[in-house]
């Protein structure tokens, strides 16, 4: 038997993604999760005859969101068909979702794997409506269907086949997850079923162009478990080949409790979707308006943010825990407009506020605070000792306190030059109000202005950098 080392695994991923919004897919039922089983449901989603579904507005412009952070192509109608089988859980009896026109085509999604980037090319992205949640485990001898999530608006993302292991797919599911969570169009728990994955896994010899036959294993709902899946699956398509057995394509279950898979259904078995366009509901035009819209209203996207801070001196790793979520990017973000020692700043978020503030969620201080807070300490007014264990903590239970009176009252230095260069700051401002007030309305080129000031009344003695900060922190105040 050949080594499995000449094998080339091949993977393909459809993720779903389910969404945040305010009700479902297709009717007005509230989207939430953790409600009294049943009772988020309506004639509609139950499946009533003679009920009509309508488009819910905030599913197609989250598809458009992921599109276009995706830089995927957009047609000028998208439609929807219906995908008929029956199941318990299904009470239409079909699934609204688009087999003929997606939503939009093409595009990639970078990976990083160690410090550098991979890109996943992406097929397509289309709109679906989620299922009902069969539960077998609460009664031994009858299974309990939920349908408070029947109706619950979809993405699905279908990759090319660009993924070889089961660390790039686990880095793949990390780099949507935290891109639906940049974009806030879902929370991205993959624990609560926001986001799953079907995994398309084939092997062939690495110096065969050719794809082998694929295998399925269908709704895997952790990262731990698409990975095993994938390295049974592979070792037992190896093992078929080495064996001069064939593989043959088929859908297969992934059982949690082993790491196994076994078959569910052959592809020759599966059923007959006998797809048609869905009647009730007229193709939608996408509106070059709204794209547009869209794509200026765009935030940063978190690769871009990892590129930008290395830019900045940081580590690949720093950078990468700074871009890690969309919050604590724009708080550093803020943080570089404010300090000329972006590695400095990036160390006490890292180091001292993450660590007990994850997502800054509740955190306090203002970026021109910390900032501020970095300049004294680089200065050498205070120690490093005495910002973090005494200042910092105490500025933290009282943000409204100027920096400069709570180093007085916690006697942090002996002299008072801080003091005197914020007075200084503070009749610069009060002495231009009409300029303050256009700097705090937005036009920030103010700033200029107001440093060429305060470099005069000061003797152009005082550190630049502090003055920044200080200054930063008064005219934001």
């Amino acid at each position: 038997m050949e080594s499995t080392d000449s094998y080339e695994i091949v993977i393909g991923l459809e993720v779903h993604v389910q969404l945040a919004t305010k009700s479902k897919a297709f009717c007005g039922d509230p989207n939430l999760f953790g409600a009294a089983p049943n009772s988020q449901v309506s004639v509609i989603s139950l499946g009533h005859p003679g009920t009509l579904p309508r488009i819910n507005e905030a599913q197609i412009e989250a598809g458009i969101k992921l599109g276009l952070a995706l830089g995927s192509t957009f047609p000028d109608t998208v439609s929807f068909d219906r995908k008929n089988y029956f199941y318990t859980d299904l009470p239409k009896g079909y699934q609204i979702t688009q087999d003929r026109a997606p939503l939009c085509q093409g595009g990639y999604l970078p990976i990083r794997l160690g410090d550098q980037l991979k890109k996943i090319r992406i097929h397509h992205v289309h709109l679906e409506e989620d299922a009902g949640k069969s539960i077998h485990d609460q009664l031994e001898a009858h299974s309990l269907i939920d349908l408070n999530r029947a109706g619950v608006p979809l993405l699905e993302i279908v990759t090319e086949p660009d993924l070889r292991s089961g660390e790039e797919v686990d880095a793949f599911m990390t780099a949507v997850r935290q891109l639906v969570r940049y974009l806030e169009i879902s929370d991205g728990h993959m624990e609560q079923g926001s986001l799953r994955c079907d995994v398309n896994v084939s092997v062939r010899k690495k110096d065969n162009p050719q794809y082998g036959e694929r295998c399925e294993v269908k709704n895997l709902n952790s990262m731990k478990f698409a990975r095993q899946a994938i390295a049974f699956e592979s070792k037992r398509q190896i093992s078929l080949l080495e064996s001069g057995k064939p593989v043959i394509s088929q859908t297969r279950q992934f059982h949690p409790e082993n790491g196994s898979t076994s078959l569910l259904r052959s592809k020759e078995e599966a059923p007959d979707y006998r797809y048609f366009p869905e009647p009730d509901m007229p193709p939608v035009k996408l509106h070059a308006e709204q794209i547009d819209t869209l794509r200026v209203q765009q935030v940063a996207l978190p690769w871009d943010l990892y590129t930008e801070f290395q830019k900045c001196g940081l580590s690949a790793e720093a950078a990468r825990q700074l871009s890690e979520s969309r919050h604590v990017a724009a708080y550093f973000q803020a943080c570089l407009d404010a300090t000329d020692a972006p590695v400095n700043l990036a160390n006490i978020l890292i180091q001292r506020i993450l660590p007990e503030f994850p997502d800054l969620e509740g955190y306090p201080l203002q970026a021109a605070q910390l900032c501020a807070l970095e300049a004294v300490v680089s200065s050498k007014e205070i120690t490093a000792a005495a910002a973090f264990q005494n200042l910092l903590p105490a500025w933290v239970q009282a943000p409204e306190k100027k920096l400069s009176e709570l180093i007085d009252q916690l006697e942090l230095k002996s002299d008072a030059p801080l003091r005197e260069l914020e007075g200084i700051l503070r009749k610069v401002v009060a002495g231009h109000p009409k300029e303050a007030l256009l700097y705090r309305n937005g036009n920030t080129k103010l700033f200029g202005f107001f440093m060429g000031k305060a470099m005069r009344e000061t003797g152009k003695k005082a550190d630049p950098q502090t003055i920044t900060a200080l200054l930063k922190a008064i005219l934001e105040a």
